[in-house]
């Protein structure tokens, strides 16, 4: 399953943020053309994660881009890069990535998917829930030395993980807390 079309999009598949007084609006695929293709599962999770936190930090209107402080475990690339397209968080100080945020209880699969939003007066941790990313998928991203066949594999994987994110609602994806 692609990625929805951009010109599809309609208000709830879209991200909406306020920058000096400018509202702007962002797609799943704004970001991955920010990110680029290697990254489509990291991406995605980054959309979802703030499509929820941003409806719960101010339900009434769109955050104003940068007062959102992001941290984080999760070091994927296409989660940083869908981050800053948005938020301007790395570029401006207001991004973190902490191990500290880790759940090594949850397992292997669930410890660094761990997302804290903080806007003005509100916080929010998202927590990927159980089934969205597996084991395989991370033992596949933590393999330095991928043979070709597991590289298309894990491509595979990780456009998976984004169709898999982006066919749900926010709340299918993260227990919020």
């Amino acid at each position: 399953m692609a990625p929805p079309d951009s010109a599809d999009d309609d208000a709830a598949d879209a991200i909406e943020v306020v920058d000096q007084g400018t509202l702007l609006r962002f797609t799943f695929d704004d970001l991955l053309r920010y990110a680029g293709p290697g990254s489509p599962g990291g991406v995605a999770m980054a959309f979802v994660a703030m499509r929820a936190a941003f409806a719960h930090l101010d339900p009434d209107q769109p955050v104003q881009r940068r007062e959102v402080v992001i941290e984080t475990a999760f070091r994927g690339p296409g989660g940083r890069d869908g981050f800053e397209h948005v938020t301007r968080a790395l570029t401006d100080g207001r991004y973190l990535v902490t191990d500290a945020l880790e759940h090594p209880e949850r397992g292997m699969a669930l410890e660094q998917f761990v997302f804290r939003f903080v806007y003005r007066d509100r916080e929010c941790t998202l927590l990927v829930r159980e089934g969205v990313v597996t084991d395989e998928f991370v033992l596949m991203a933590r393999k330095d030395d991928r043979t070709p066949e597991e590289e298309r594999e894990f491509t595979a994987m990780k456009q998976g993980l984004a169709d898999r994110l982006l066919a749900g609602q926010p709340e299918t994806a993260f227990d919020l807390s």
